[in-house]
This record gives structure tokens, C-alpha cells and sequence, in this order.
């Protein structure tokens, strides 16, 4: 299968941080003593990393890097966004992990729980890919913020290793104005005005509208994406349709539906006129894939 992240180095993606967040995850697991650690002691071994049930493998370099800080080493059998089957045998060799007893075990609940949900996110990012492609729509598949503290980088990462849209990253990103904004500035107008006023020329603004005369308020107001939330699939085709054709040629922007997609109920949405669907989804409630890393007994 192609691989929809298409990268030198995917490492070279990732802001300058990404390792102080790799080296908190190594901090939290171990605040004080290493009494494993100091039990096995350090003896060279080597570690095999199978993945134990179907899925498409992200986060390589977050594991290179977890391992790195112990001063192990990583050897991978397969490339970052493969998709695997665990075969007959329940489990397929994804990579080998060498260094110190010690080394291995400190990195190794991290290193697991990161690639268990980053591969999650990416395996069911790839399925809404692959469903989009099949019905041959246009649009683009995206992911929201609601993302895990202090992981949204792994997570939005994923989502472009499965080949969809990461949407905005935070809230610095594009400036989306929703209920609770209009609500507390008075109307869809005002909101896009102060929005206007600040983000200038660079920022896009997103407004979520409940109706076709909320999209049209903030269409008029100068909005670039109008959101379309809770619609149901044929509703928000319709609406889409009919805004594109009132404004064809006077304005410019995109549609976004949004509210409760899945994976199941996605298809009616994918029609003419609907230029992004986000999902929650893709982030919240997603089945992590399973791996596991085995140090190798020693041969007598």
C-alpha cells in the first residue's frame, strides 16, 4: 500500500520541542528510583517489537527518540504509515530494539504507549482516507483539537501519517469563532469584525453556524470557512450547495461540516458543495493497536 505521508525524514515535520515532550514522558515514568532497573542490570540485550493486531504503523520517530535518551538503538523491518497483519502466528516483527537490560525497560512502557495510540490514530485516519478516495469525493478529511494534553503532537502527527488533514493545530493557528464566541460579543457580525481586527491579512476565520442564516451572516461579515455543525448528511449538502450557488461568484470560502462524524455514518456527507469534514473522532474513543516488546532469552 502507498504511503501517504510522503517524507525524507519525518522527523524533520516536528517543531523544535518534540524532544523535551519525549523526555517528560521518560520523567513521568520514572520520578525517583529505578528498582527494575537496578534488578536486571546491564547486560546487552536485544528487544523485538511485534505488533499484535492489524494497523498502520506511526510514531517512528518519537520511539527513536525515547530509546535514544536511554542510549539504545532501534532497528525497524518495516517504514512509517505500513500497514501490518499480525499473520498466524499473532504477531508481526515490526523492529528490534538493542542496548543495555536496564536501558530497554526504562523506554519501554513510553515508547508502547506512545506508538499504540499514535498507530490508532493513523490506522483509522487511513480507513477515512480510503473511504473518501472509494466515493471519489474532493474534500478534505480533518482532525480537531480535541486532542490529549500534552500529546496533540504525536496525535496530529498520526493523522498526517494516515493521510488527512491535521486542521487547525491551536487556537494561534486560524481563528475559528464559535457558539460561545458570538454569544459573548453579541452576533456573527461583531465577532468577525474583532476577529478581522487582529488576525489581519494572514489568519483565516472559521465561523460555526446553526443555519443557512447564520452562514450567510457570517459569509456577508467576510468569513473564509463556514462551519456547518450538527447537520445531518443530506442537510448539509443541500446548505452547501445552496450557499455556493447564492454566493457563486461574489465571494469565496469553504464549507466544513462538523458534529458527530464517524467512520459509519460519514458516506451521505461526502457530496458536492462540502469542502471539509472534521472528526473528532479521530482523536477521541479511537482503538489503540497493540504491540508488545519482548527482550530475547539468552541462548545457552
Amino acid at each position: 500500500m502507498a504511503h501517504c505521508l510522503t517524507l525524507g525524514d519525518p522527523s524533520h515535520l516536528l517543531p523544535t520541542n518534540w524532544k523535551r515532550v519525549v523526555s517528560s514522558w521518560l520523567d513521568e515514568d520514572t520520578p525517583s528510583f529505578d528498582y527494575g532497573g537496578f534488578v536486571v542490570g546491564e547486560s546487552e540485550q536485544v528487544a523485538i517489537l511485534y505488533g499484535k493486531a492489524p494497523g498502520v504503523l506511526a510514531g517512528v520517530p518519537f520511539f527513536n527518540e525515547v530509546f535514544h535518551q536511554v542510549d539504545c538503538r532501534v532497528e525497524w523491518k518495516m517504514k512509517e504509515g505500513e500497514s501490518f497483519e499480525p499473520g498466524p502466528s499473532g504477531k508481526k516483527e515490526v523492529a528490534r530494539v538493542y542496548g543495555k537490560a536496564r536501558s530497554l525497560l526504562l523506554g519501554e512502557r513510553p515508547a508502547l504507549n506512545m506508538l499504540a495510540r499514535a498507530s490508532g490514530i493513523a490506522t483509522r485516519a487511513r480507513r477515512l482516507r480510503q473511504l473518501k478516495d472509494k466515493h471519489g469525493w474532493q474534500g478534505v478529511i480533518a482532525g480537531t483539537r480535541k486532542t490529549t494534553p500534552g500529546f496533540r503532537i504525536v496525535e496530529k502527527y498520526a493523522m498526517l501519517v494516515g493521510g488527512v488533514d491535521t486542521h487547525r493545530a491551536d487556537l494561534s493557528s486560524m481563528i475559528m469563532l464559535k457558539d460561545n464566541h458570538v454569544w459573548a460579543t453579541g452576533s456573527i457580525t461583531g465577532a468577525v469584525k474583532a476577529a478581522r481586527s487582529t488576525g489581519g491579512f494572514a489568519l483565516k476565520i472559521e465561523v460555526e453556524c446553526q443555519s443557512e442564516a447564520e452562514a450567510e451572516e457570517a459569509i456577508d461579515a467576510g468569513a473564509d470557512i463556514i462551519m456547518l455543525d450538527n447537520f445531518d448528511g443530506p442537510g448539509l449538502v443541500a446548505a452547501a450547495q445552496n450557499l455556493k450557488k447564492k454566493y457563486a461568484g461574489k465571494r469565496m470560502f469553504l464549507i466544513e461540516g462538523s458534529g458527530g462524524l464517524t467512520e459509519e455514518n460519514v458516506v451521505p456527507y461526502l457530496g458536492e458543495g462540502v469542502d471539509v469534514l472534521s472528526f473528532g473522532s479521530l482523536t477521541q474513543s479511537v482503538p489503540h493497536i497493540d504491540f508488545s516488546l519482548k527482550v530475547q532469552p539468552k541462548k545457552a
